[in-house]
This record gives C-alpha cells, structure tokens and sequence, in this order.
C-alpha cells in the first residue's frame, strides 16, 4: 500500500541555519534528535506524515553520504507496517532494495528518555538518480505522533505533493509502478502523477516544473534529476502569509495557492494550499 510517511530536507552539516529557516517558516519543530546511525535531525509532525531536516555534525565520519547531496529535498520515505515482508514482497518483483536496517533514537517525552526504534527498507543506491527512496517502519509512533508537535504557526496539517524533475519522466516512474502497482502511476502535463494514499509525487520534466513555478524553482547545480519541491496543506493561507511575515520570509501569493521560492527555503521550493 502506498503511503506517505515523510519528506526529507538535507542540511549537509548546517543543521542550525536549517532548523532557524524553516522555524521562521512558521514550522514547530522537535527538540534536536540524534540517530544511532550518526545523523541528527528535527521534525515537523503533521496529521500522519512529517518533514525531516537532516544532518550530519561538522567534520563527521559517518553518514557522510548526505554530504554527497547538495542542499534540499533529497529524502522520501513511504510506511511500512512490517518491513519483512516490505523487503520481501519488493524483492519478488525485482525492486533493488537493501536488507531491513534497524537503528533507533533517543527522544525526551514529558520529562522523560525514552528510545525511538526504526526499521528501513532502501532502494540500493544508484538505482535513484535523484536523491534517497526509502521505507520505513515505525515501531514507537506514539513518541513521534503527539499532539504538542502537531501545532504550526504556518497551519500546515500534511504534505500533499513531492515533486521530481526528470527528463524522461516515464522511466522515472517505473520505480514507483514496480513499489505500488501500475494503477498508481497516471498521465498528467509534463510527466507522470503517482497516487501515494492522501498525497502524490509528481515526475515531471524541468521545463514542466518552471512552467508551474517561474524563477521560484530550486537551483539544479548541474543535475539531470533531482527533488525539487513539496506542496503543503494548510487550514489557512492567511496564516501561512502572517508566519511567512512574521519570519521575514519573501513569497509569491496568487488564487489558491502561496509559494515560497527554494533560494529562502535551503534549496527547496515549497508551495501552500488550502
């Protein structure tokens, strides 16, 4: 079943600067998490997905793959309820995905340390030319999903578009037919729309994306295919323009939608939707 479970944004090794812009994009986030795996992180939670920013401290030796990656969105990852059978049911159908990887946490909850546990299923790297396709497998959501996290001064309640530039979206999509069915992958303008529960991604072609965008598109640094940006939905675009305001954050408002450019948002274009 295809699912969203959330997008990531990749601070290399400037988590700060990361976590003081999407605050003042009037995000909540997290107190500052660190994995087992050597990453550390904030989130902001929704309704049942969340945004991640993502990095690695300042001269790490480990996971030094997101310096490999230039700054934006290069993470999107999709539930899993049990991932054996994720990894399994992918390998059957010729998905090219590693084994299951567990790491874990620590969170505070009222006052207290308590240990997140995570299991991922990853497309094998290479197979994605744009950035990092993962399952994931929550086995304490009750530490992620609580309520005092789920408040923005934004209104942000989801994510319901990710958005990948590629120049021949069709092969793009096949990975997605192969995950979740070919009846999840549909035609639409400029590429191909592939249905994930109550959000979708879009694979479209550059020129497709600044047709939609104009100059607010993120900046290519050189490659094919990339992520390159996120629709969010909100109980208010007024609220969105007063966070936006507030933070000093620059935006380009037009009927029904309001749209920050990737160059404020760490090379990420975000877009607002009621």
């Amino acid at each position: 079943m295809a699912t969203l479970d959330h997008v990531v944004i990749n601070a290399r090794d400037d988590l700060d600067h990361a976590a003081d812009i999407y605050r003042r994009l009037g995000f909540t986030l997290t107190e500052r998490g660190y994995h087992s795996l050597g990453s550390m992180n904030y989130l902001a939670m929704f309704g049942t997905d969340f945004l991640e920013l993502i990095a690695v401290p300042k001269g790490a030796t480990i996971r030094r793959d997101l310096l490999n990656y230039p700054f934006g969105l290069n993470g999107i990852a999709f539930g899993s309820e049990d991932s054996t059978i994720t990894y399994d049911a992918l390998s059957k159908v010729g998905v090219p995905v590693e084994p299951p990887l567990e790491f874990t946490r620590p969170v505070m909850v009222d006052g207290a340390a308590r240990e997140a546990r995570f299991r991922a299923v990853r497309i094998k790297a290479g197979a994605v030319p744009y950035g990092r396709v993962f399952y994931i497998h929550h086995f304490t959501r009750d530490l992620l999903w609580r309520d005092e996290w789920r408040h923005h001064a934004n209104g942000v309640v989801a994510v319901v578009r990710a958005m990948i530039v590629d120049p021949d979206p069709t092969a793009g999509a096949k990975l997605y037919a192969d995950m979740f069915g070919r009846e999840t992958v549909r035609n639409i303008k400029g590429g191909k729309k592939v249905v994930t529960g109550n959000a979708h991604l879009e694979v479209i072609t550059e020129a497709a994306l600044k047709d939609q965008f104009g100059p607010s598109v993120p900046d290519a640094e050189g490659r094919g295919a990339y992520m390159a940006g996120l629709t969010f939905r909100t109980v208010s675009l007024a609220k969105v323009a007063q966070a936006l305001e507030a933070g000093k954050i620059e935006f380009v408002q037009s009927p029904g939608r309001l749209v920050v450019p990737a160059r404020l948002a760490l090379n990420a274009l975000l877009e607002f939707v009621e």
